[in-house]
């Protein structure tokens, strides 16, 4: 900025710094989605991933809050990746900056749709468990003066962080989504040890303050739910299901699982997740399958992981590549 005062140049250029972070991956898979990883600091260690999923009527961009993370969940491959740290609110808004350019919403244009026009809190980490720094980035991304994205358009996942789950509604005035795939808290325990600490009816409490303190139009609660051959997908399951989200403004997103090296679990079968998926929705519960999206290059739901070393991120897409194909 040439046109300020040397001095205040000067206290600028040593007091600021404008740092998105380095791109070190931008995969694109064969259905449009897009897979980048970004390294923060120079610190080879503290890399994320974040993904761009184009559709038809919307373009969601699926954020990391952390590095790594500490909650073990049996299903997700970040879960195999201990917690490094945090990331600052400027590096989580600093994923949504780099997508940005890199779909092409920047520059801006008057009268022009952006290509990103919701963000889902649903990569790397437990949001909740980073909340100072996730509410500093959602108040950047919903500033008229900053990116002006509207509240409603940013989902936070949470694997159930309860205290904090009618914040959400009160601070932030986003929409909530639970990752529950178990209405069995025994089951929930055994595959999510935070149900442990903060078991379903605990959850579903805060679940129910949370629809009672938000807005009209955030108000709605997604249950992510992963299917898993032989461990939830029964019939027994989905009533328990039903059972335990009747009476809230529910959503059930049924997830097929996506396999990644190493994982021990294996995929319902369609027709089992069609079934599951009507008994829900016969029972008067708002329910979909998520179609998966990216998992040719491990960008699909539960598939990520931050491996800043380019072959082996290669050869782990191409050994699953390799298996599906297998069995298949």
């Amino acid at each position: 900025m040439s046109n300020l005062p040397k001095g205040a140049q000067c206290e600028l250029e040593n007091s600021y710094s404008i740092d998105y972070g380095r791109v070190l991956e931008n995969q694109l898979s064969k259905d449009g989605t897009r897979k980048i990883l970004i390294q923060y600091k120079g610190d080879s260690k503290a890399t994320v991933e974040c993904v761009f999923i184009p559709d038809s009527s919307r373009g969601t961009l699926c954020v990391s809050s952390q590095v790594g993370c500490s909650l073990s969940c049996k299903f997700c491959h970040t879960g195999t990746q201990s917690l490094y740290r945090n990331l600052a609110a400027s590096e989580i808004v600093g994923q949504y900056m780099i997508a940005a350019w890199k779909e092409r919403d920047y520059p801006r244009q008057t009268g022009r749709r952006p290509n990103i026009s919701n963000i889902v809190f649903m990569g790397q980490g437990e949001p909740l468990y980073n909340f100072r720094n996730v509410s500093k980035a959602i108040s950047v991304l919903t500033d008229k003066d900053g990116i002006g994205m509207a509240p409603w358009r940013i989902t936070i996942s949470t694997s159930g962080i309860a205290p904090l789950i009618p914040k959400i509604a009160t601070g932030l005035r986003v929409g909530l989504a639970i990752s529950l795939h178990s209405a069995d808290n025994d089951l929930r325990s055994e595959i999510m040890p935070i149900n442990k600490t903060y078991p379903l009816p605990i959850l579903m409490q805060s679940c129910a303050e949370f629809a009672a303190l938000a807005s009209h139009q955030a108000r709605r609660i997604t249950f992510e739910y992963v299917m898993l051959d032989g461990i939830n997908d029964m019939d027994s399951d989905a009533k328990r299901l039903v059972d335990l989200v009747k009476g809230l403004p529910a959503h059930v997103n049924i997830i097929p699982f996506n396999p990644w090296p190493g994982s021990t679990y294996r995929p319902s079968s369609e027709s089992r997740i069609a079934r599951f998926c009507s008994l829900i929705r016969d029972s008067g519960v708002f329910a979909s399958v998520r179609t998966p999206r990216g998992d040719d290059i491990l960008a699909a739901c539960g598939q990520l992981k931050s491996m800043h070393d380019s072959a082996a991120t290669k050869a782990t897409t191409t050994a699953l590549n390799a298996a599906s194909a297998i069995s298949s």
